[in-house]
């Protein structure tokens, strides 16, 4: 809980090479973190949610009060038409819900097909679709996953009281606060990241608030290597305290750390590419690489697989040659915690790799 409170939500994302991106984020800052530990305080102690902050995410339920402005936003701007064309539809969902639920959407009783839908983002099936603009606009959650689908249940029943019986905030409030909510998960952050990082915080109204931020002494204004970021105090205090000892960090690709990916790129030299939707041929560095922290270096990229307790290291990117020799004792140990993160008992590295990488992580055994 502690992470989920430096970084406000993690992005969900269900593609799982080795774990999936919220296991991976978690990795990095939980020491002994395994692969699904996500899932207990979510659907069973009810201390994070499953619901949308920077796209679908993992949102700590103290959170939900304020994303509610969201709520309105989505069922405004984007399922307009749902809301519009099928009121029918919406109350036999909700009131199956409310005298059976939790669901999942192919158990509902009410099912209909919309044939002009095939091929849209969530198909032809009109209850989906339902269900989808009610998750968005925040009349249902979701309460659980079976085999990755979501299981729905009204809101009401998920959030605990003391947080759904909050009074609504303002707008301008609520977006304010989400607007520093940003700030404070990333550490440094450009008013021009992309849209995906802001969500619905639009460039105009966010002006606004980075200007009432600023005012408040909330943010400050930074120059990072020519770049104009803000950051909070607190992130900023945080330079000034002693250097730890350097340890090696697998980075998630959806990862605060890489949402500013130009920030990134300014302040570490790492340009950094998910080529996860780019065609294999094409390809430079790997499907789904890690970059690999350091200390404060980001010095290789990496591609892991695991499955049946083998984890195989398919791709190691270097970014430089120059190495401290610390390097090689910090990589030993993270290979090891990697193993424990993924419940891996062997190492499997494919011949094309650098050969001390691949030999250091062959010589690794599982504690």
């Amino acid at each position: 809980m502690e992470a989920y409170e430096r970084l406000r939500s993690i992005q969900f994302d269900p593609i799982a090479p080795v774990g999936c991106n919220h296991d991976l984020v978690l990795q990095a800052r939980v020491p002994g973190y395994k692969i699904g530990d996500w899932q207990r305080p979510v659907y069973e102690d009810r201390l994070v949610y499953d619901g949308w902050d920077k796209q679908a995410s993992l949102v700590p339920m103290a959170g939900w009060p304020v994303r509610r402005v969201l709520h309105e936003r989505h069922k405004q701007r984007r399922f307009q038409h749902i809301f519009a064309d099928y009121p029918d539809a919406i109350d036999a969902i909700l009131k199956e819900l409310a005298e059976r639920g939790p669901l999942l959407p192919r158990e509902f009783r009410f099912q209909e097909r919309k044939e002009e839908w095939k091929g849209s983002w969530h198909g032809p099936n009109l209850s989906k679709q339902v269900l989808r603009a009610l998750w968005h606009s925040g009349q249902v959650m979701t309460a659980g996953r079976r085999n990755g689908h979501h299981v729905y249940d009204l809101t009401s029943r998920v959030v605990p009281a003391h947080l759904f019986n909050q009074p609504v905030l303002p707008d301008m409030d609520a977006m304010r606060e989400l607007v520093l909510e940003r700030h404070r998960a990333t550490g440094l952050l450009r008013p021009t990241a992309s849209y995906e990082v802001w969500s619905y915080m639009y460039s105009p109204e966010r002006a606004v608030h980075l200007k009432e931020l600023m005012s408040r002494g909330e943010i400050v204004s930074v120059d990072v290597e020519g770049m104009k970021a803000y950051a909070t105090p607190l992130f900023l205090s945080l330079l000034d305290q002693p250097s730890l000892e350097p340890r090696i960090v697998f980075i998630a690709p959806l990862d605060q750390f890489l949402w500013d990916r130009k920030l990134t790129a300014g302040v570490f030299g790492f340009d950094y590419v998910w080529e996860i939707y780019t065609p294999e041929a094409k390809r430079r560095w790997g499907y789904y690489v890690l970059p690999v922290l350091f200390g404060d270096a980001l010095v290789a990229r990496a591609e892991f697989h695991c499955r049946g307790g083998v984890l195989e290291l398919r791709e190691w990117h270097f970014e430089d040659s120059d190495l401290d020799p610390a390097f090689w004792s910090a990589l030993e140990r993270a290979i090891k915690e990697f193993m424990g993160y993924c419940s891996a008992t062997s190492m499997s590295v494919r011949e094309h790799i650098y050969s001390k990488v691949r030999d250091l992580f062959l010589s690794v055994r599982s504690d």
